[in-house]
C-alpha cells in the first residue's frame, strides 16, 4: 500500500496523517513533538542590532584620524628608542683574531678556567643607569622538555621535594644516588661566565662597580624561590644529603658569600631560571648605577672587559655577547614599535587621500541611469 510522505511536515515535526488511523495515532499520542524554535526574540533572531553604514562621510575621517594619531606616536616612540645608548660585544671567539679564540673549545669542568680580555671604546657617554646583559644565540630555552625539566616545589623550599625531586627533572634528578639540588636541565645549564668591566685611562685600569642585587623580579625573589627551612640559617646543613648539578663547579649553597643572595635565592640563578621564548635572547647580568648627576655613568673613552670563559657554546653553534644599555620609559632599545606605528599611520593617511580623490571624482555621478536595451 502506498503511503503519502511530506518532507516539509517531517521537517516541521508534524507527521503526515495517511488516513483515519494516522489521525487517531496523533490524537492518542498527546502533544506533537516539534523542532521549531521557541517564539522568542533571541531564538527567532529579532533582537535589536546596530550595523554601521560605511559611507564616504564616515570612512574618510576615520582614515585621516588614525593617520594623524599614529604617525606622531610612532615618531615619538622611534626617537625615544634611538636615544637609548647601547653597545654590544660578541666574545664567542669564533674569529681567529679574537682574544677569546683560545677559549672556544672550553668545557664545563676546565681547570684552570680560561680567561680573556677584550678592549673597546665607547664613542658616546652613557648618562643614566646602565644595565649589563649577557646574550646567547641558538640556545632553545623554549624546548618543551627543557621548560618542564624543573621542580618548582623544590625551588620554593619544600623540604620533602628537596630530597625527593620531581620525575620531570630526569635525567638530572639524581647523581651518585643523591638528589640534585636544584634539579633539572634548566638549572644544570646555568650561565656561569664571569664578566668584569674596567675603565682605561693613561694605561691605568679602574674597576667599574657592578651591582649583582636587584636584577631579578621581586615576585621571583620573594615568592617563587626560597631556601629550605630548618634549624638555623646554615645552608650547608640545610642542603645536606643533596648533590650539585652535574655541570656545576660548586654546590648551590656556595653561589655567593652573602646569605641573602645564596642558595635558591641567588639572583643570577633566578634570572637564568626564567626561560626565554626565542633562541636569541639576553638576560640581565649586572647594574651600573649613576653616582652623580654631574658625571655620566660611563663616560666616553677606552674600556676593557675581563671574561672568565666557563660556558661552552661552540658545540651547538651558539654565540655569546655582552651588552651595555640604558633604558627609557618604554624599556630597552626597540625601534620596531615606532616603525609599526609610522607604517600603519602612513598607510591609513594614504588610503584616505586616495579614497577622497575617488569620491570627489566619481561620487557625484548619477548611478540611477537607465540600463540600455
Amino acid at each position: 500500500m502506498a503511503v503519502n510522505y511530506s518532507a516539509k511536515e517531517e521537517a516541521d515535526g508534524h507527521p503526515a496523517g495517511g488516513g483515519p488511523g494516522g489521525g487517531a495515532a496523533a490524537g492518542g499520542g498527546g502533544a506533537v513533538k516539534t523542532r521549531k524554535p521557541d517564539n522568542t526574540a533571541f531564538k527567532q533572531q529579532r533582537l535589536p542590532a546596530w550595523q554601521p553604514i560605511l559611507t564616504a562621510g564616515t570612512v574618510l575621517p576615520a582614515f585621516f584620524i588614525i593617520g594623524l594619531i599614529f604617525i606622531p606616536i610612532g615618531i615619538g616612540i622611534f626617537v625615544t628608542s634611538n636615544n637609548i645608548r647601547e653597545y654590544e660585544i660578541d666574545y664567542t671567539g669564533i674569529e681567529p683574531s679574537s682574544p677569546c679564540n683560545k677559549c672556544l673549545n672550553v668545557s664545563w669542568d676546565s681547570t684552570p678556567p680560561c680567561t680573556c680580555t677584550i678592549n673597546f671604546t665607547l664613542e658616546h657617554s652613557f648618562e643614566s643607569n646602565v644595565f649589563m646583559y649577557y646574550g646567547l644565540s641558538n640556545f632553545y630555552q623554549n624546548h618543551r622538555r627543557y621548560v618542564k625539566s624543573r621542580d618548582d616545589s623544590q625551588l620554593n623550599g619544600d623540604n620533602s621535594s628537596l630530597l625527593n625531586p620531581s620525575k620531570e627533572c630526569e635525567p638530572y634528578r639524581t647523581n651518585e644516588d643523591k638528589p640534585i639540588a636544584p634539579c633539572g636541565a634548566i638549572a644544570n645549564s646555568m650561565f656561569n661566565d664571569t664578566l668584569e668591566l674596567y675603565h682605561v685611562e693613561n694605561d691605568t685600569r679602574t674597576a667599574i662597580p657592578l651591582i649583582k642585587k636587584g636584577i631579578a623580579w621581586w615576585t621571583d625573589k620573594n615568592v617563587k624561590f626560597r631556601n629550605p627551612t630548618g634549624d638555623g640559617n646554615n645552608l650547608t646543613a640545610l642542603f645536606q644529603g643533596t648533590t650539585k648539578p652535574v655541570n656545576w663547579p660548586k654546590p648551590v649553597y656556595m653561589l655567593d658569600s652573602e646569605p641573602d643572595n645564596n642558595g635558591f635565592i641567588n639572583e643570577d640563578f633566578i634570572v637564568w631560571m626564567r626561560t626565554a621564548a626565542l633562541p636569541t635572547f639576553r638576560k640581565l647580568y649586572r647594574l651600573i648605577e649613576r653616582k652623580s648627576n654631574l658625571q655620566p655613568t660611563l663616560q666616553a673613552g677606552k674600556y676593557s672587559l675581563d671574561i672568565t670563559y666557563n660556558y661552552p657554546v661552540h658545540s651547538f653553534d651558539g654565540r655569546k655577547r655582552m651588552i651595555l644599555s640604558t633604558i627609557s620609559w618604554m624599556g630597552g632599545k626597540n625601534p620596531f614599535l615606532g616603525i609599526a606605528y609610522i607604517t600603519v599611520g602612513s598607510i591609513c593617511f594614504f588610503l584616505g587621500v586616495v579614497l577622497l580623490i575617488i569620491h570627489h571624482k566619481y561620487g557625484n555621478r548619477n548611478t540611477s541611469a537607465d540600463i540600455p536595451n
